[in-house]
């Protein structure tokens, strides 16, 4: 069986200094919001005949240095494109080299999304995280209320938050980083990859330890115990899913690549946490406890 718990210092102090870093990035570097909260302009079109790749219609709408561009397809043949503020000659010229003037598309919407609306998105994601967060630890507390040796149910909780607060510091620095050198800006769609994967391996872990407590056992045993029985599990689990995750990242399209880079990065990292930190840290937390006591 081999002793995880033996290095429960190296995987804090890796964790500890890649939330550093990315306090360090976030804060000096800072992220770059996309249109979706600073605003921006919505372009709806439908194409006549066959829609091209979004690929197709970012190459044509090159020249106009539109910077971030999202395209989503719609329907058969519909696509939304979402670009910063244009003026109308700019939407007019758009419209041409898409072919409008050819009767190969139909203008179905154009809207421009204020700054006011971008400010509301943004206060309505912060609240949707904060509360998904908080569905989390209740769930985790209710799930092992019945945990209370050596450690409270509420602990599990927020060892398995702090896990899903490293996980999402550490995307959102790649993003500070690359938002710094590319120009990559957060959206809406990137948000909503955030939160959630790595609850998922850490549950299974915990769920593992509350079965095996019950033969009893000191609770690095236990620990250790756990983890090498999920180990091919956990690595099953998370394998076949990135390799979903990442056909998406290479096939998808340039719509979805950072959507799913969100996920390839939270994948990797969420694997990381869920299975060297979450139960560790209540095994170190277990030990502080002891130390006062004693």
């Amino acid at each position: 069986m081999i002793r995880f718990t033996k290095y429960n210092k190296i995987y804090l102090i890796i964790a500890g200094i890649t939330l550093l870093l990315s306090f360090y990035f976030i804060i000096f570097w800072g992220l770059k919001p996309g249109i979706d909260f600073t605003g921006g302009t919505i372009l709806e079109i439908e194409y006549k005949d066959k829609r091209p790749s979004n690929q197709e219609i970012e190459e044509k709408l090159k020249k106009f240095n539109l910077g971030s561009i999202s395209i989503q397809p719609t329907e058969e043949k519909g696509v939304i494109i979402k670009t910063k503020e244009i003026s109308d000659d700019v939407h007019n010229e758009i419209l041409s080299v898409l072919g409008k003037d050819d009767g190969i598309i139909e203008e179905k919407r154009f809207e421009f999304i204020g700054p006011v609306i971008g400010k509301e998105l943004t206060e309505k994601t912060f609240i949707v995280v904060v509360l998904s967060l908080i569905a989390m630890m209740i769930y985790i507390s209710l799930a092992f209320r019945k945990m209370k040796k050596p450690i409270k149910s509420w602990q599990y909780s927020l060892s398995s938050v702090f896990c899903l607060f490293h996980d999402t510091l550490i995307v959102l620095a790649v993003f500070s980083i690359l938002g710094k050198i590319y120009g990559v800006e957060i959206s809406i769609p990137i948000i909503t990859a955030l939160v959630g994967y790595s609850i998922n391996n850490t549950v299974v872990v915990f769920d593992r330890m509350r079965e095996n407590i019950s033969f009893g056992g000191s609770f690095d045993e236990i620990i250790d115990k756990s983890l090498n029985e999920t180990l091919l599990r956990q690595f099953g689990t998370s394998f076949t899913t990135l390799v979903a995750v990442l056909s998406i990242f290479f096939f998808g399209g340039t719509t979805l690549k950072y959507f799913s880079l969100t996920l390839v990065i939270g994948l990797i990292v969420g694997s990381f946490s869920s299975f060297f930190i979450a139960a560790p840290l209540l095994l170190e937390w277990l030990r502080l406890k002891e130390r006062k006591k004693s």
